[in-house]
């Protein structure tokens, strides 16, 4: 079994932690910083739907907590899931987001590095859009 790739993605904002997490782990905010979710997101029980160029997308996130964790699981309309790690750490005034970004099976090195570039614009924007530049 090949080993998997893992790298962690983070961005500063100068933004106090509590106000980050609370935008970042408000699904209904995702298409707002998040490339991959469009703007008709739905809730459905606890669950999130987002159409996507292969289909609906399902959402689910952690429960709200007080220690800065935004896990959400994407399951793909095939039935795949994958989990990705979210956090908001304090820094200083400010805070750290950072997300684990998990290869996926049968993920070239290509569609990886094109992943990991996505998530790199996607806390830019998170970073504007909660600082204010956005």
């Amino acid at each position: 079994m090949a080993a998997s790739r893992s790298r962690h993605i983070s961005q500063f904002i100068d933004r106090p932690a509590a106000i980050v997490y609370a935008f970042v782990s408000d699904p209904a905010n995702l298409p707002i910083w998040a490339s991959g979710v469009s703007s008709d997101i739905q809730q459905v029980g606890e669950e999130w739907v987002s159409e996507s160029p292969f289909g609906p997308v399902t959402i689910r996130f952690a429960p709200a907590n007080p220690f800065g964790v935004a896990d959400h699981d994407v399951t793909v309309p095939d039935g795949e899931t994958t989990h990705n790690p979210l956090r908001v750490l304090p820094d200083g005034q400010g805070s750290e987001v950072v997300f684990t970004l998990r290869d996926r099976p049968g993920q070239s090195e290509l569609e990886y590095e094109a992943d990991a570039a996505n998530v790199v614009e996607d806390l830019a924007r998170l970073r504007d859009v909660l600082e204010g530049r956005a």
